[in-house]
């Protein structure tokens, strides 16, 4: 036997909220059953019952879990390495784009693909793909705004105004995959906003002289 520690168990709810994940990525909220989900998860209808009234509160529950598990994604990554303010919000948008790999459901945003057909239809669902997708973009406010500063820019738009673009580009984009079937012209429109908020800073750095 080995000494190594045994992994620990994942319960039924944290495989619900992987498989909500994977599932309504794939086929979209509306089109996800019930009993799509714990098959996908591998547990019993009582277990998801037992977790989750409906699947209005797993979906709740699955664009938080979403916001956790990316959240920890980007804190780590390597954009935030650099020294200078706008190198980061630049380095974001290349970690972005190549993130953009493989069918739609592999890279396309949860909280989007859900808020699209149940922001009318559940307000609760509409609220937490909101706070999911609002609070990724204010992770990048402190950045833009440091660069704004350090390039001495006084235009009239804000740091949460143009994180906000960005989230607003990148959703664009993942529609655009999912019309396609691939990711190609979504890799390009991230390369369309690379290019936006280049020419933003060198813009607006010029009219502030």
């Amino acid at each position: 036997m080995s000494g190594d520690a045994p992994l620990p168990k994942r319960d039924a709810r944290a495989k619900l909220l992987d498989a909500a994940i994977q599932v309504i990525r794939a086929q979209g909220y509306a089109a996800t059953s019930v009993d799509d989900l714990c098959r996908a998860a591998g547990v019993t209808k009582g277990a998801f019952f037992h977790h989750f009234a409906s699947k209005d509160a797993l979906a709740v529950a699955a664009a938080n879990h979403w916001s956790q598990v990316t959240g920890a994604l980007f804190a780590s990554a390597p954009y935030h390495d650099h020294a200078d303010p706008l190198d980061r919000v630049l380095a974001y948008i290349d970690f972005r784009a190549a993130l953009i790999e493989g069918a739609p459901a592999e890279f396309t945003c949860l909280a989007g693909t859900m808020v699209q057909e149940a922001f009318a239809a559940s307000d609760a669902i509409r609220a937490a793909c909101e706070a999911s997708m609002f609070g990724h973009a204010e992770t990048l406010e402190a950045d833009i705004e440091a660069a704004r500063k350090q390039n001495r820019i006084n235009g009239d738009w804000n740091a949460k105004s143009l994180a906000l673009h960005t989230q607003a580009v990148l959703q664009g984009a993942f529609i655009l995959a999912k019309a396609q079937g691939g990711p190609e012209i979504a890799r390009e429109m991230a390369g369309h906003l690379k290019r936006y908020v280049e020419l933003m800073f060198k813009q607006s750095k010029g009219e502030s002289k």
